[in-house]
């Protein structure tokens, strides 16, 4: 079953601190390596509509499409399947439990500061893991911004 999961982290930095701390491909690199150490993405450009890889060192992961991307404001990642070394995999009966699933980053005006909020779909076999590491991954993102 998917469940979803919303975090939040107030942070006093300009918004665009804020996105470069989440999406540039250096500090991006370092709040997910809490999931897994080595973690990286592969992104052919990020405008709406384009794919996007969330791999592991071993190339292993899970391909996503941009369904929304407002530089600043919001990015939204439909999930669509898994990546196997690196290939897209074909949606099978286990994939399908999660295909459609949605990740939202969100940053909103607070009265002195700005407010990172995160909502992810997860199956329950993560739902424990997630709860416990997204907060740490935050507060990585907001040391970032200083």
């Amino acid at each position: 079953m998917i469940n979803r999961l919303e975090f939040s982290i107030d942070i006093n930095a300009e918004k665009s601190a804020i996105w470069k701390a989440l999406w540039d491909e250096n500090a991006y690199l370092e709040w997910v390596n809490v999931f897994m150490e080595g973690s990286y993405v592969v992104a052919d450009n990020w405008e709406e509509g384009s794919k996007v890889h969330f791999l592991g060192p071993d190339q292993n992961g899970i391909y996503s499409i941009i369904k929304t991307h407002i530089p600043n404001k919001i990015i939204k990642f439909e999930h669509i399947g898994n990546v196997i070394k690196g290939n897209e995999q074909p949606i099978d009966s286990e994939t399908k439990k999660w295909s459609g699933a949605t990740e939202v980053y969100k940053l909103n005006q607070g009265i002195n500061n700005i407010t990172l909020s995160v909502e992810i779909d997860i199956l329950d076999e993560h739902l424990e893991f997630m709860a416990n590491t997204f907060p740490k991954a935050l507060k990585i993102v907001k040391n970032n911004c200083r």
